[in-house]
């Protein structure tokens, strides 16, 4: 019997689906389940016993420290399975520390989140946030040139972060007629929807050819404040950015300042710095900035990708084969353990 820790939710709307597929699987699966109340604990015995473990989406935010705390008391936990993609929580390097397996469900929002992140570029694009100030004004505002936008067709996308969500944007971005540059480490792959692929140290040379420059990368060593005052200073005037990666890619200080001055022509800003984005932050009053709460990939679709890539991975670790989206520990999570 392999036991499963999930929540009290996705154990009422699809405990007994997961049941049943995993013994399709060959998997006989008992499920512990987080008690409904957030201060409530599951008992040490359960804990010592559990297995597996599903992050899903409904345990934010209201039962995270319940589901941690069980976590951490379980020592024979082998493998967990979580909703996001991003792994940057000081948890996840934790149990990778522990020697427990780690996946992500990368790509589950990749849809989702990129259309967000087109739509953000259409509004911007198109000067909606105009027509929204005069429509709460009640004031008729019909643009005029100097102000008519340029067409979006020929314009220059910059992609940092050409994973599942990147690709994404960049195809819906060359369906409207833009050229999109890819950012990866990894080489071009037949498919890509990219006019050009470049690694990262390129990306301070390839600046200022964007008229977007789209974050789509995961929050690393390597990533945290790359975006600041230089490398917005390096952009074309008048270039937008779209972050749906994470808030601390890019110095916010130094973005409100490019924002204000006019060097920057907009953004459109899904994650921060700070989360919730405090209230006397200037990003909610500039007219040229889209604010959304850390909420692209809202979808009601997102919780079953979530579940078929959990179970499509249960089947792997049954049969003891490398699971999709799994996560390696670094030297330094494995000099932690």
């Amino acid at each position: 019997m392999t036991t499963l820790l999930v929540s009290h939710r996705l154990h009422a709307e699809r405990g007994a689906d997961l049941v049943a597929r995993a013994r399709q699987l060959g998997v006989a699966l008992e499920l512990v389940v987080l008690p409904a109340d957030p201060e409530g604990r599951i008992e040490a015995a359960d804990c010592a016993r559990l297995d597996l473990a599903f992050f899903s989406s409904d345990v934010i935010p209201l039962h995270g420290r319940q589901f941690f705390s069980a976590v951490r008391k379980a020592p024979a936990l082998k493998w967990m399975h979580v909703f996001n993609a991003g792994v940057d929580h000081p948890i996840f390097s934790e149990m990778l520390g522990r020697g427990v397996r780690l996946s992500t469900s990368a790509g589950s929002t990749a849809v989702p989140i990129a259309q967000t992140a087109i739509a953000g570029l259409l509004m911007l694009a198109r000067n909606m946030p105009r027509w929204i100030r005069a429509q709460s004004e009640h004031r008729w505002d019909p643009m005029r040139v100097p102000d008519v936008p340029r067409d979006l067709a020929g314009q220059t996308m910059l992609i940092y972060g050409l994973g599942s969500i990147g690709r994404e944007i960049a195809r819906l971005a060359r369906v409207l007629g833009l050229k999109v540059i890819g950012i990866r480490r990894s080489p071009l792959q037949p498919g890509d929807p990219v006019d050009e692929l470049h690694p990262p140290p390129q990306l301070a040379t390839l600046l200022p050819r964007a008229d977007w420059l789209v974050l789509a990368a995961p929050l690393t060593d390597e990533t945290r404040g790359l975006i600041n005052a230089d490398m917005l200073g390096r952009l074309a005037p008048g270039a937008r950015i779209i972050n749906v990666a994470r808030g601390e890619i890019i110095d916010e200080t130094a973005l409100v300042a490019a924002l204000r001055d006019g060097r920057l022509g907009g953004a459109y800003l899904d994650v921060f710095e700070k989360e919730p984005l405090p209230a006397e932050s200037a990003l909610w009053e500039l007219p040229n900035v889209l604010v959304s709460p850390h909420n692209s990939a809202a979808a009601l679709g997102n919780d079953d990708r979530v579940c078929e890539m959990f179970l499509a991975n249960l089947g792997h670790w049954h049969r003891g084969n490398p699971l999709n989206n799994e996560v390696r520990a670094t030297a330094s999570t494995k000099e932690e353990k």
